[in-house]
Parts: C-alpha cells; structure tokens; sequence
C-alpha cells in the first residue's frame, strides 16, 4: 500500500486561499483523469468540501507522487503553485488512512463532530468510482472510512456537535430556538458564491427562509446560484443576484447576513452596519460600552454617580468627602474586617482604584478609623437599604442578525457592541463548540480511528499476499492436473468412479499440505512489516511474478465492478 494524499484546508490556509481554490465538479473531474495520466498514480479520489480540497492517490513512488499531485492541484484549483505550496498538507501510508478517518468523524472540522463530511466522502466515492479511478485500495479505503465515520457517531456522543459549521452558526443565532422556526418566512442576504457560501444558501432555504439575495464579485457565480436555489426540488424559496454595491441597501431589508468571501479586508464594517439598522428602524443604533460594571457585566457609558449612597454616613462623625467607592468597598463590613480594610487604607495600597478625586490617603484613613469605633459599638456600619446595582438598559431584541464564516473575518468585530445586532463569527464558534463534557467524545473517537486504522493496515497487507497465495494454490492445481493426466495415460482400464477418487485423493492431499502455510503466511503478512512474506513465498516456490500480477488485476477488476455505484 502506498497511500497518499496532498490537499489544503480551514487548518492549513485561509478562507481566501481556499475560496480561490475551489474545484467545480467539472475541474474534479478533469483533476482525477489529470492524476491517474500521471506516471507515479494508479488509483485517485478528490475530496472537495467547503472547507477542504484533498487529493488521495496509489502511488509507487512518494517524492515524485507528491511534486505530481502538488502540481495538479495548482492547475485546477488556479491558484499558483508557490502560493499554493505553503498552505499544502502531506500524509502518506497510514498516516494518510488515519487522516481521512479522523476527517470521517467529524474530527478535523471546524466544528467537531459535524455530521456532513460523511455525505461528502460518499459523493467523493461515487464519483471516483464512476470515473473508474478508485481501485481496490480506495475502494476499501472510502468505505472503511465511511463505516468508521458511523460507528463514531452511533458509539459516543460527538453528535451533540454534530452540526455543519453553517447549522451550527445558525443555532447560535437563533438563540436556543430551533432554526426552522427562527429563520421561516425572513429575508436573508448571502455575500459570496463560494462553497462555504453555497452551503448557507442551500441551508437557509432549507430552513424555511421566504427569500435569498445573493451578492458576489463575480456576478455570473451569484446568477448560477440563485438559480439552483430557484429551481430546487426541496425547497420554495425566491432567489436572486445582485452587484457587490448592492449590498448596502439590501442589508437594511434583511433579517439574516451570512458571509464568506475570499476578501483581505473588511466586507462589513462596524457604521455600514449600524447604518442599515438604522436604516430599518428609523432610530439610531446605541452602541454597547464594555467597561465592566460592579456586578462584572457591561454597562452603558454615563450609568453610575454619587447619588444613593448605601450608608447611613450622618452616624459616623467626620465623613464628608468620604468617597462612592470607598462607601461600597467597605459597606457591611464587619468591625474586624473594617480594621484590616482601615490598615490597608494607611498603607496607600489601591487607593487610587477605590477613592475618587474627593478623597485624600489621610482623610480615608480617618474616616475608615470612625467607621471601625461606630462598628465595634453597633456592631456593624448602620445601612439605610441594600446596596444596588448600577442602572443599565436592556438590550434590545436583534433586528439583524449576521454569520461570518470567514477567516480572516468579513464582518468587523465591532459590531458585537451595536445595539440590536446579534453577531456569530468564527471566534465565537469555536468558543461555542468548546464544550468541556465533549472532550471525552473526543477521546473515545480518537481510540475508535487508532483501532481502525490498524485494522485496516493489517487487513491491506493480508490483501497483498493474496494474489501470491492464489497464485500458489493455481499452480498446486495445474500439478495436480498433470499428475492425474499422466496416470491416465500408464492406467488407462481406470474406470471412472476410480479415477475421480484417485484425484479427489491427490487434491486433499495438496490442500492439507498447503492449508496450514498459506493462513500462517497470511497472519504474518497482516502484522507490522509483514510485506516480505510475499516475497519469501514467490521465492520459496519460484513462483512466476506475472503470474501473481495477472491474478492481481483480476481481483482488482472483479472489485471494481462490484464496488462501482455501492457507494
């Protein structure tokens, strides 16, 4: 086995590199043919998804196989090939099988678990089988792959982020409802025609959305989408395109944004946004202050003065000027924490956080020094009421909520403090998918691609000495044969019935003989470095190699047929 695979993904290159590199299903097609004209491939795959393009090939020869695979990748996918070359991954033999199995499960997504890859590597299979590209080896690889894929799923728990990226941001947006709902009958704007785009419309409209606008650079792009978005059998969504200079006046209509563009720079900054809500509503946008207020959450900028003070200060002499901040730090306390409090108030430690411009270190002091006799006498500083928290207004409900699923992002971070907008990017995905009870998924998931993984790596090289073993067993028979004709020839008043039992008696006697090597051989050629018994076998019994190449291709054949459309 020399299993091979080059590609690029959401962990080796940005959203641009891989928007431009993204393979139409002609360019699949033509890079398969591509892969198996070039010398070092026998077999070829292309797993194309919205945030991958992998190629996987049999070579025979691993230096050549990936400056070969390298290259033809740069020429379909269009982007350079010293541009493409710092963003390329390489896995080879079983590094190569425990890569596709770990991106089967769900473990190589941007949101763990997520279920859709598993349909992906399906339509990669059938595609290759139609092509006849896919020989035994990626045959056996792909399925086993989607097997391990299921099994994953069904034995642990890592559906619970079991979600495209697309669905996953959509729940976030949706705030704990379920999407169908949330999103049924509202006006969605998709910015870009890509991939990871595409896959947003299609979900939208599956989820009910009344209407799309799509917005891309390439207006030909946005046209074809809209139009498969039109035309789709499942869905009953109205669909259109429109210029990138469109997209101003059409996100003041629209209740949902998604976008994933292939831009460096910002496609939505913090003031278009806010113009489009207050284009929609009619009222400025307020903007969220992050300062933390005293009960650790955001407050609004100007909340919070000196009026209602929570101490009764007329009982303790000398209090004027006696600080809000030093008034709360030191409300309820006790006289023994008030004394500590009175000591680290004369050792000017914090003063300048808990005092304003009112207090001096010495009238603090002073006045904490009252505030302890009053408290060893009352036995506590006298309250008027409960101390309250800082006023804030409360945020609105969203009157627009958008996804960016770029990397680097398209929609400015800012607009997390817009009033009235809810914002889900990737930052915020990969916090929501962070799920500590997950990790232990994780780890079952990882042991289950560990044991397959090696139960396919002994099951390919059991595979590989079967031909040399057919092979064997052919030869036994035509030995066998021969024998029998010579007998007929010095015993020819043989009648039939004792002739059949003479044969049926040599036969036994050479499948008895055989039997015991020939699953020995097999057992040692499944474990680690067992690729030589082939070898010794051939030797062993001066076994012709054609012969065994002949018995290969056969099987192959018979394979691929049988494999072709299973998928």
């Amino acid at each position: 086995m020399s299993l091979l695979v080059v590609g690029l993904s959401h962990r080796s290159a940005p959203v641009s590199v891989l928007e431009r590199a993204a393979l139409s299903a002609d360019a699949q097609v033509k890079l398969l043919q591509d892969t198996l004209a070039a010398e070092p491939a026998t077999e070829g795959a292309v797993l194309a998804t919205c945030n991958r393009i992998e190629l996987y090939a049999d070579v025979d020869k691993f230096h050549a196989g990936v400056a070969e695979l390298s290259t033809l990748l740069a020429q379909h996918s269009g982007v350079g090939l010293e541009e493409l070359t710092p963003h390329l991954y390489v896995h080879y033999e079983d590094r190569a099988v425990h890569h596709l199995f770990s991106v089967a499960c769900g473990l190589d997504s941007m949101v763990v678990g997520e279920g859709q890859i598993l349909g992906q590597i399906k339509d990669a299979l059938a595609t290759a089988q139609e092509l006849h590209t896919a020989g035994r080896l990626l045959n056996d690889l792909f399925q086993q792959a989607l097997r391990v894929g299921k099994r994953a799923h069904s034995e642990t728990g890592i559906d619970r982020a079991g979600q495209s990226l697309v669905t996953f941001g959509l729940e976030q947006l949706s705030a704990g409802r379920a999407v169908e709902a949330w999103a049924k009958g509202k006006k969605a704007l998709v910015i870009g025609a890509g991939s990871m785009s595409s896959l947003a419309a299609a979900t939208l409209a599956r989820a009910g959305v009344g209407e799309i606008v799509i917005a891309n650079r390439t207006p030909d792009r946005a046209e074809r989408l809209a139009e498969i978005l039109s035309g789709g059998d499942d869905t009953d969504v109205l669909a259109r395109a429109v210029p990138m200079d469109a997209v101003p006046a059409e996100l003041t209509r629209a209740d949902i944004a998604v976008s994933c563009t292939g831009a460096t720079g910002l496609v939505l900054s913090a003031d278009s946004v806010a113009a489009a809500v207050e284009g929609r509503t009619g009222s400025p946008v307020a903007v969220r202050d992050e300062t933390p207020a005293a009960d650790g959450q955001p407050a609004l900028a100007g909340i919070g003065t000196d009026d209602g003070c929570p101490l009764d200060l007329s009982a303790v002499q000398g209090a004027t000027g006696f600080s809000v901040m030093g008034e709360a730090a030191v409300a309820g306390m006790d006289a023994a924490t008030l004394e500590q409090h009175a000591a680290w108030v004369d050792k000017g430690t914090g003063t300048e956080e808990r005092r304003d411009t009112r207090g001096t270190p010495d009238a603090d002091a002073e006045l904490i020094s009252a505030l302890a006799a009053t408290a060893a006498t009352v036995g506590r500083i006298p309250e008027r009421r409960r101390p309250e928290p800082l006023s804030r207004v409360p945020r609105p409900a969203p009157v627009l909520a958008l996804l960016d699923l770029a990397m680097p992002r398209d929609i400015d971070a800012a607009v997390h403090r817009l009033l009235g907008v809810r914002l889900v990017d990737i930052e915020s995905l990969a916090e929501a998918s962070a799920d500590a009870p997950m990790a232990a998924d994780v780890d079952q998931v990882r042991r289950i691609v560990s044991d397959e993984v090696a139960a396919f790596g002994a099951a390919q090289r059991a595979a590989h000495i079967t031909p040399t073993v057919v092979a064997l067993r052919a030869m036994a028979a035509d030995v066998v044969a021969n024998e029998i004709a010579r007998l007929d020839g010095r015993l020819p008043d043989l009648d039939d019935k004792q002739r059949g039992e003479i044969g049926q008696t040599v036969r036994r006697v050479v499948d008895k003989l055989l039997h015991a090597p020939t699953v020995r051989v097999k057992q040692l050629a499944a474990e680690p470095g067992g690729a030589g018994y082939a070898d010794a076998l051939r030797t062993l019994f001066d076994l012709d190699p054609e012969t065994v190449a002949a018995v290969s291709r056969a099987e192959n054949n018979t394979e691929n047929a049988k494999n072709r459309g299973r998928a």
